[in-house]
């Protein structure tokens, strides 16, 4: 720009300076230069069921939202929402005023928080975080106040009294993700009760991301903080097409929430996307409605795939902390004699032709995930099975 000194302002503003490119934006370029296999990003490498393709090619065809779709959402879609709440959870909403079909969970979060947040308020959050997390919260002008998820045997446990000391007179409002990425925790129905309560007594708004809610594994149980009591009329509930249906491009993603909470959103909302997705909302309508046996299958799939890359990384000689739900694994590296995990990721295309996310990028406190690196395992069987070998041949001796 002509005229510019090095006394001009910055051109980003100060809320979004701390955030520039994305980890997933440098690993995924690691990956196209290096001709890596890429288990940075979370989407998969196959589209979705055939039918539910199909369905939005029918939509197309049919005219069915190649205008603008309603601001709420396509009919179809929020009484399928609904639908899908209630079949699952015994959870009961209106589809006029209770659910708002947004571009994506991303989109979800980020009108749940400016909307509902003023500037100053604190958020607390389970770190390590979703990276959009903080930067919703600072565009909102709030403050993120990080709980973190400690290691503990084969898994990550909230440490609930760090919790409720978190928690100030400034604080508007929790911000939940279960089942949690990046680490594969599953909140248990006890820890959910507890985070609840603590709601309920400090009377404050939950946010709660639950886009992983059919990718749960071993037994574990994946309960809606809307169905706790009290909570039902005090959160406001994240739900994704991408995560479930393997059509992550097509961005379509909802909440659930009491009407006061829904139309706060929309405001919001409708000055973001204002509206997106028509036809995909309509085939996302009918793949809701998909029998019990394709989300079993597609938690199966996914439990061999986990399987197949954390017995890669084991024999490697990872620290592999087994997710009981999502579609990441959470590795350790110093037990290859590494503390270091940014240095790690950008050696290992190089390395051992495999891509990776640093965990830290997901941190307020760096350190605590400094030794941590995320693999995704939404990929083909024979991708993963190419990059355990890869694994094993570069770090097992």
């Amino acid at each position: 720009m002509t005229g510019m000194t090095s006394s001009a302002r910055p051109i980003l503003n100060r809320r979004l300076a701390e955030f520039g490119t994305t980890i997933f934006a440098e690993m995924s370029a690691l990956a196209v230069s290096t001709g890596a296999i890429n288990l940075g990003q979370g989407f998969p490498d196959t589209d979705g069921p055939e039918e539910i393709r199909e369905a939005a090619v029918r939509a197309l065809r049919d005219g069915r939202g190649n205008q603008y779709p309603p601001g709420p959402g396509v009919p179809e879609l929020r009484t399928a929402v609904v639908e899908h709440q209630r079949r699952r959870y015994d959870l009961s909403y209106d589809p006029d005023t209770e659910v708002l079909v947004t571009a994506g969970a991303t989109e979800a979060i980020a009108a749940s928080l400016l909307a509902l947040l003023e500037p100053g308020d604190e958020v607390v959050a389970l770190e390590p975080y979703y990276d959009s997390y903080a930067a919703c919260i600072a565009m909102a002008g709030g403050k993120r106040v990080p709980v973190t998820l400690r290691p503990y045997g084969s898994s990550f446990r909230l440490d609930l009294d760090e919790l409720r000391d978190a928690v100030t007179d400034r604080t508007r409002l929790l911000l939940i993700n279960t089942p949690h990425n990046p680490t594969g925790t599953v909140l248990s129905r006890e820890e959910l009760t507890a985070i609840a309560e603590l709601a309920v007594e400090r009377d404050l708004l939950v946010v709660t991301d639950e886009v992983y809610e059919h990718l749960v594994f071993d037994g574990a149980e994946h309960v809606p903080l809307a169905s706790l009591p009290g909570m039902r009329d005090r959160t406001v509930t994240i739900g994704s097409a991408g995560k479930t249906f393997s059509y992550t491009g097509w961005k379509v993603g909802w909440v659930t929430a009491a009407p006061e909470l829904v139309m706060a959103v929309r405001s919001a909302k409708q000055y973001l996307t204002y509206v997106s997705a028509g036809p995909f909302q309509y085939a996302v309508a009918e793949a809701l409605a998909l029998p019990d046996t394709y989300f079993s299958a597609f938690r199966e799939d996914m439990r061999a795939k986990r399987d197949l890359l954390a017995a890669g990384l084991a024999e490697a000689g990872f620290g592999v902390f087994r997710p009981a739900g999502t579609y990441f694994i959470t590795t350790d590296i110093r037990p290859l004699g590494h503390g270091d995990g940014f240095a790690f990721c950008r050696a290992l295309p190089e390395r051992a032709g495999v891509v990776a996310i640093p965990n830290a990028v997901f941190y307020d406190h760096r350190e605590a995930g400094a030794p941590f690196v995320r693999f995704a395992f939404c990929k083909r069987t024979e991708v993963l099975a190419d990059a355990a070998e890869r694994l094993r041949k570069a770090f097992a001796h």
